[in-house]
């Protein structure tokens, strides 16, 4: 049995001017592509072969130019080196090539008239993926996260692993159910950590033991893609289609009578409102998330609008992370650890959402660290630690978020030292959840603002809640 391993992952933010390119991609073939799948050693009886696969933090949409030459020689290779059992896709869902609608649904077309219609097609997809009906058509298996914040990916891949391995040892065609849902809401009002979402992926062992289904997937969409594809959807696999129709209609269905309570999780306000909640309080860290220039989300990770507010504010012994700015990073080398500089800080990767920031600061700290993008391969990055009227700010040479406490640990910064933390994040990973005390979501400005309505879509299909209210849906499937 041979399976090609394969895949190209990055969330793309089309209100975004940035393009991601391909220095922001991080490319594996060979031993390292499965050195990523460690399950991959209890099925001894498949040829897993490592075909390519680029992984992107979200950014902007995809430079044409890089994406041509990964899809030609990804294609090259499926037809030099088949023929195929399988393929197995690490895919995101809502990646977008400038100038394209729908690159998962173009990508799978060209790799199933290559392979042939026998040849098992199997996805991974982020449940923020935006799935298509060219998708559903061309894949067999397509299987989604449960859990966001996404601590359940590892998982998620090594299901569909096993998916693809079952149906293919037993001679299974599964029948994909596919369900458009028109639902449109940002993943910071959808986490499986808070209600209604926590209930609706309750739902899903439930469905596939009452329906025996192979798998169900509930794709929340991503907003801040600008694609008539957008928007929610569910899957459902089995081997009889009467079984995946039923219950992909019935989660649909329990989605839909949900869409309007969803609302962020925890209390949100504008930049200066989060400020006086969070002095107000009376234990530590209060940590307030800076979401609309959220890198991990495709904000650009520059836009210095909350440390504007908290200089501002006057708020001491606060700690910023970070700022994306390369210049800005070269100054406090130029100028070395201790010294004072001068600089404009922010506003130059994204200058429609803010503008440099002029400040006197002191350099206290110059680092070299890893920098990653969820895969095992990681590249060296210039970072810089300054304080500005007390604030201590981090700066990095590329958009890095700060998900992680090691991420804090590298430049000698330990965040539960400090009062007030701000980091460009929506909702909040584990790690930083656990030590927070408080939390607080800034409606700050930036391409992947909260306030979607202003974002300026312009390709959805409609009607589409929440951006149309007064109209009646009923689920059918495809």
């Amino acid at each position: 049995m041979r399976i090609g391993l394969a895949g190209i992952s990055c969330e793309c933010c089309t209100f975004s001017p940035w393009l991601s390119r391909a220095a922001d991609f991080v490319e594996l073939r060979g031993e390292d592509l499965l050195a990523e799948y460690g399950f991959l050693a209890e099925f001894p009886q498949v040829e897993a072969v490592p075909l390519q696969r680029a992984r992107a933090i979200p950014g902007g949409s995809i430079e044409p130019v890089f994406y041509d030459r990964f899809e030609r020689e990804l294609l090259e290779r499926l037809e030099q080196d088949g023929p195929w059992d399988g393929l197995f896709l690490h895919l995101h869902g809502a990646a977008h090539v400038q100038g394209r609608f729908d690159m998962e649904g173009s990508l799978l077309e060209k790799i199933r008239q290559l392979v042939g219609p026998d040849c098992l097609l199997a996805a991974s997809y982020d449940l923020h993926g935006n799935v298509s009906a060219r998708v559903a058509t061309h894949l067999d298996v397509l299987s989604a996260y449960r859990l966001a914040p996404h601590r359940d990916w590892y998982e998620t891949l090594e299901r569909t692993w096993r998916l693809l391995v079952h149906c293919l040892e037993n001679n299974i065609r599964p029948h994909l159910a596919f369900v458009p849902v028109p639902v449109l809401l940002p993943g910071e009002q959808t986490s499986t950590d808070f209600e209604p979402a926590h209930s609706l992926y309750a739902r899903i062992p439930d469905l596939i033991d009452r329906h025996n289904l192979l798998d169900v997937s509930l794709l929340i969409g991503y907003v801040w893609a600008d694609e008539p594809r957008a928007g929610g959807s569910v899957i459902a696999l089995s081997e009889d289609w009467s079984d995946a129709e039923a219950a992909a209609g019935e989660l649909a269905e329990h989605f839909w009578a949900a869409r309007g309570e969803f609302e962020f999780g925890v209390p949100a306000g504008t930049a200066d409102q989060c400020l006086e909640w969070a002095a107000a309080c009376t234990d530590y860290p209060v940590i307030i998330s800076d979401s609309g220039d959220n890198p991990t989300a495709g904000g650009v990770g520059d836009v210095p609008h909350m440390l504007e507010r908290l200089l501002a504010a006057g708020t001491p012994r606060a700690l910023v992370a970070g700022i994306a700015d390369e210049a800005a990073v070269a100054a406090c080398r130029a100028a070395g650890s201790g010294s004072a500089v001068d600089l404009r800080i922010g506003g130059k990767l994204d200058p429609i959402h803010g503008q440099p920031l002029s400040v006197q600061a002191q350099v206290l700290a110059l680092h070299v660290v890893p920098f990653s993008v969820g895969t095992s391969q990681s590249i060296p990055q210039q970072a810089a630690v300054i304080r500005v009227d007390g604030v201590t700010v981090v700066l990095t040479q590329r958009r890095t978020p700060f998900h992680h406490l090691r991420d804090f640990h590298r430049l000698d910064l330990d965040p539960t030292e400090f009062p007030l933390l701000i980091v460009k994040m929506g909702y909040l990973v584990s790690e930083l959840a656990e030590i927070a005390a408080h939390n607080f979501l800034a409606l700050t400005p930036g391409a992947v603002s909260q306030d979607i309505s202003s974002l300026g879509h312009r390709h959805l299909q409609r009607p589409l809640f929440p951006f149309d209210q007064n109209f009646t849906w009923q689920p059918s499937t495809g």
